[in-house]
């Protein structure tokens, strides 16, 4: 089973981050494969992909890597640049898929398939808490957002998934300080390091799901950085959206309910033998929103809990 790094040469972020972990040492020489060029790490399950096109419109990727090296691809860390309106200097990381834009099946305008999310990688929880504590340890808390964001963008792939992005400018995709912040925090989340904290999933844990609030989830943030959950997708409002309530019918009508179910579904992918919650940023949602959630949540058997349950004093 192998990790597979994907950088994209059209990317500066993502060849700068690739570049740093090329520099910790244990790589062997590279190979030109149809799809791009590879390199296999000495730990023995890890395999970096540099390939021509930009990542996210390079659906099944994982499967045609599997195809054409013969490596079977656990999961996918995809390398990459964020873009933000307000330029904001940051190192976030986030699940992908569109859940939540409709008419579903259609492609979305930034890769993808709309009404459809792709399983989380399970070290979604991990690669945040060690990023942030090795970015303090490189003093970049002050010039940087350490952060993360709600499932989005392309591209379409079976193998569990997440984006690994330093933002937001060309200053800082080229920023060396920032790439080794990501690239030490690979290496000690995927075993390439003697200080390896590498945990894989074993089928046993608590698996957060966050639903509700803005893009950059700074309730669901709070939980993860004071708890130790594993860490499916999360949802922005926007991707969770209600037509008016209506007395009639037993639950309001909309596509809510579709990207909830979506999220739930791809998380258990990700986490087989999980115990699946949730937890709401409840000022984001009306009092019968939240309680239509509840109630399709329960009949997904997923219970609902608060920060103080998670995060106890």
């Amino acid at each position: 089973m192998v990790s597979l790094l994907l950088a994209s040469s059209e990317d500066p972020a993502s060849m700068n981050i690739l570049t740093e972990l090329m520099g910790i040492g244990g790589w062997g020489g590279s190979q030109e494969f149809e799809h791009g060029q590879v390199t296999r790490h000495s730990c023995g399950n890890v395999e970096a992909l540099l390939i021509d096109d930009l990542h996210i419109w390079a659906d099944g990727i994982d499967a045609t890597h599997s195809l054409l090296t013969g490596s079977n691809v656990d999961e996918v860390l995809v390398l990459s640049r964020h873009v933000s309106a307000s330029e904001t200097p940051a190192l976030t990381l986030h699940a992908i898929g569109v859940p939540g834009e409709f008419p579903h099946g259609e492609k979305a305008r930034s890769g993808g398939i709309t009404g459809t999310a792709v399983p989380p990688s399970t070290r979604f929880g991990e690669l945040f808490r060690n990023m942030c504590i090795i970015a303090k340890e490189a003093h970049l808390e002050n010039e940087y957002d350490l952060t993360l964001e709600a499932t989005h963008h392309g591209p379409v792939l079976v193998a569990p998934t997440l984006y690994l992005e330093i933002g937001s400018t060309l200053e800082q995709w080229e920023d060396v300080r920032a790439a080794r912040v990501w690239s030490k925090t690979i290496a000690l989340c995927l075993g390439m390091s003697e200080r390896s904290t590498k945990t894989d999933w074993d089928g046993h844990g608590s698996v957060m799901i966050g639903l509700g609030g803005g893009h950059y989830a700074p309730r669901h943030k709070a939980v993860i950085a004071e708890s130790d959950v594993w860490v499916g997708h999360i949802l922005a409002n926007y991707a969770i959206v209600f037509e008016e309530e209506q007395s009639d019918t037993p639950l309001p009508q909309g596509p809510w309910a579709h990207s909830v179910r979506t999220a739930v579904e791809s998380t258990r992918l990700a986490f087989p033998g999980g115990d699946i919650f949730a937890h709401l940023d409840r000022k984001s949602f009306k009092g019968w929103q939240r309680s239509a959630l509840a109630t399709l949540l329960s009949e997904l058997g997923v219970p609902v809990l608060r920060g103080k349950q998670i995060c106890p004093p």
